[in-house]
């Protein structure tokens, strides 16, 4: 049985650096990447890279997906042009199908209600709490937070947001997987031993 896509949300002033490392480690694991936008049409990020949406936003179902990540922009903390990205969350979590998001993406699910019951971090708490929600004893100050579907994490640690995606996928594991983060976020020599051992390379 293949594998459902994984999908990456597109949207103008993406950042560039926040999914870098779990899209391209998902890549090489077998999953394949769709990108989804407003629309089709064309997106720029925060760098200028110019990126064309595999499809649209209304487009990308739960049932055909295994993972949606939101990665952060400008644009959350500007208006609700990505509000309909966090209501896709939504639909995403109700469907039990995972949901990552980093940096200005967290407090969109603030805004949606999503973080209300649900552990999670952000960039610092008081970002989050700037948007009125009502999950601010939900908060934790770690690198990034796993609480059953829902990954969250601040725009400092896209290591750990992919940490935390590839375990979830089950990607790596146990010592695999801490070697991957020590090797990644560390730069620990030794790690990389573990996981040319393991053809995790």
């Amino acid at each position: 049985m293949s594998r459902k896509p994984v999908h990456l949300a597109v949207y103008d002033t993406l950042a560039d650096w926040e999914t870098g490392h779990a899209t391209a480690h998902l890549a090489r694991a077998g999953h394949e990447i769709r990108t989804a936008g407003p629309t089709t049409a064309p997106v720029r990020t925060i760098g200028g890279l110019r990126i064309q949406p595999d499809l649209a936003l209304d487009d990308v179902r739960p049932e055909d997906s295994s993972l949606l990540i939101l990665p952060g922009a400008d644009l959350w903390d500007t208006g609700d042009d990505l509000a309909p990205f966090a209501r896709k969350a939504r639909e995403f979590l109700a469907a039990g199908v995972p949901v990552a998001a980093i940096c200005g993406a967290t407090a969109g699910l603030a805004r949606e209600g999503l973080l209300d019951d649900r552990a999670h971090t952000s960039a610092v708490s008081f970002y989050l709490a700037a948007t009125g929600y009502r999950g601010g004893d939900k908060y934790v100050d770690a690198d990034a937070v796993t609480d059953g579907a829902l990954i969250t994490a601040g725009p400092t640690e896209p290591v750990a947001f992919a940490r935390e995606i590839l375990r979830l996928l089950g990607v790596y594991e146990g010592e695999v997987l801490d070697a991957w983060y020590r090797l990644f976020h560390d730069s620990d020599a030794a790690a990389y031993a573990v996981l040319e051992k393991a053809g995790a390379l």
